[in-house]
């Protein structure tokens, strides 16, 4: 098959790893022998532009990578879209930027010369994250059932390069369509202590069970980092659901989530007060910022977050929490 040959202007737009990486590495795959020069905008002055861009000297397409565009200084930025002006056909140009306020001027002007753009947000709500493994088994040649997707959300989290890569070893190990029983033969010991078990556990109030699911998914390997993520997402459904008004389909339509969700979101609900609801808000993302920091020890600041949690819950959030 032949490569297909990215446009003159191409603008990855969004700071999302994989997808970022995704795109830069089939800009790369689509001038297989031939001339792909990759730089860092920060490094970069206007002066170099002329150079990095001018044709390659043996001839053939050239591959232009410009990562971090959002961190190009002001003559930079003007450079690359004067040339964006009248780009060369034989040239692919590929800018990256995160997205944002930072550099904003870069990408708005790429996207009105006319820039092939290709998002790469960071995937943050539910309903993307189900289209995501959705698309990902179907890329990979496979096809999955609608529980089978939610199930494979909830036994791994909401890291894209997880999902990913257990959507292309389910593919790989799976003959015929792939369901919620299937993904829970293969993801059957990680999701009994995966972050959500620990996180329904702390917004229903019981410590001792999330304590207790905190420390053996810690010893059997899971990373910190979803368990955390699984805490901020529990305490922040029950805050959107405990807020909401109507049947569970009426607010999974209207919050973008799944109706059992929902319901399961209700229940969890009881007992909370809003007062309650923004400590524990609070409280997951202090543990969030230290997990994602590099603190030093990453369990102690699971289980203060869990400590915290159960006690907003009872309102009696401690005084480290209130701010």
């Amino acid at each position: 098959m032949t490569p297909t040959v990215p446009p003159p202007l191409l603008l990855v737009l969004g700071d999302e790893e994989l997808l970022v990486g995704r795109a830069i590495q089939a800009a790369k795959a689509s001038n297989p022998g031939g001339d792909i020069a990759e730089y860092e905008a920060g490094a970069l002055d206007a002066g170099a532009v002329a150079e990095m861009l001018s044709p390659s000297l043996f001839g053939g397409r050239r591959v232009v990578i410009v990562r971090a565009g959002q961190d190009a200084r002001k003559d930079l930025a003007a450079a690359l879209l004067a040339y964006a002006a009248a780009p060369d056909p034989e040239i692919s140009l590929v800018v990256a930027h995160a997205g944002g306020a930072k550099g904003k001027a870069l990408a708005e002007g790429l996207r009105a010369a006319g820039a092939t753009v290709v998002p790469a947000a960071k995937v943050t709500r539910h309903r993307d994250r189900v289209d995501f493994v959705r698309d990902e088994v179907h890329r990979c040649g496979g096809q999955i059932t609608a529980d089978g997707v939610e199930a494979l959300v909830e036994a791994v989290g909401n890291d894209l390069r997880e999902l990913s890569a257990a959507c292309s070893q389910l593919v790989a190990d799976v003959t015929g369509r792939i369901d919620a029983q299937t993904v829970a033969r293969y993801h059957r010991g990680r999701a009994e202590v995966s972050g959500f078990t620990v996180a329904d556990a702390a917004v229903v109030g019981d410590l001792p069970a999330a304590l207790v699911a905190l420390r053996w998914a810690l010893t059997v390997g899971v990373d910190p980092v979803p368990i955390a993520d699984a805490l901020a997402d529990g305490v922040r459904t029950v805050g959107r659901v405990a807020g909401g008004r109507g049947s569970a389909h009426q607010l999974a339509s209207t919050l973008g989530l799944p109706p059992w969700k929902v319901e399961r979101a209700q229940r969890q609900a009881r007992g909370w007060t809003p007062e309650g609801i923004v400590a524990a808000m609070r409280a997951a993302a202090d543990c969030n910022a230290a997990v994602k920091g590099g603190a030093e020890d990453r369990a102690y600041a699971l289980e203060r977050a869990l400590t915290t949690i159960v006690a907003a819950r009872r309102a009696e959030a401690p005084a480290a929490s209130r701010r």
